[in-house]
């Protein structure tokens, strides 16, 4: 099974750069969508019936608010279960997380906000961190947790190119980088360290500056999974040289 994580920044602006292609040239069982940027209303047929004609359905959390935020699923599997909210109003209503439970485990979609430029939205955004711990937490005592997205932090130095320039900086910050980690501390693995161990990895680029191109960039993207499917991942990796987006896809195979 291949399970394929993307921050699209916009699912409209994606589809005109060949994301039909990129779906049919990367297969995978199912896609985790973050920053779809779409509301309910605007979901035209083209969208509803992407991946059809291949045996996929799309589910959809989308933001209350238009062109903003929200999360979707593209998958071959039915859920057992699809539970949209975090019991947090503020970011239940901008669309950020999808428990989409299989027969083997509950696989999550999830999208952290941002704590923003001058940090303002940082007590919320760890708060939210902690109900989607407690959440997680309740839901493992029935099957392992697989949990992907822009998480919207990069975990260590290594998972960004100016670790000493960006210490009080959204998405570096001691508060966020400790909230991660506090989740990691109760046997949660990040898969693509299982097989990787190297600086220079990123899977999210500023558009400024040429910055992808010199690879000047951020880990943001993960797959995270309950310690107890360790045996079960095959390879976990970075798609980088795919185009579309600010962010580039990442993939885990699961035997």
């Amino acid at each position: 099974m291949k399970i394929i994580s993307w921050n699209v920044n916009g699912l409209r602006a994606i589809l005109k750069k060949d994301f039909l292609k990129f779906l049919k040239e990367n297969p995978a069982e199912i896609y985790c969508l973050q920053e779809i940027k779409i509301h309910e209303k605007d979901l035209t047929e083209e969208i509803l019936n992407i991946g059809k004609n291949e045996g996929y359905k799309i589910y959809f959390n989308c933001a209350q608010r238009k062109g903003y935020s929200g999360t979707a699923i593209i998958s071959k599997i039915k859920p057992l279960s699809l539970d949209l909210k975090i019991n947090f109003k503020e970011f239940d209503e901008e669309g950020r997380v999808m428990f989409f439970e299989t027969e083997k485990f509950y696989l999550i979609n999830i999208y952290v906000p941002n704590s923003k430029k001058n940090l303002e939205r940082i007590e919320k955004r760890i708060k939210f961190n902690e109900k989607f711990i407690e959440k997680c937490e309740k839901l493992r005592k029935n099957k392992p947790i697989i949990f992907t997205g822009d998480l919207n932090v990069a975990h260590k130095e290594i998972d960004l190119t100016n670790p000493k320039n960006n210490k009080n900086n959204a998405g570096f910050t001691n508060k966020e980088r400790l909230a991660f980690t506090k989740q990691l501390d109760k046997n949660y693995l990040d898969t693509f360290r299982i097989f990787n161990k190297n600086p220079g990895n990123y899977t999210w680029w500023s558009y400024r500056f040429n910055a992808r191109s010199r690879n000047i960039g951020w880990r943001l993207d993960y797959f995270i999974i309950s310690s107890e499917l360790k045996s079960k991942i095959k390879s976990s990796k970075i798609l980088k040289n795919i185009l579309g987006s600010d962010h580039c896809p990442i993939i885990l195979e699961i035997k």
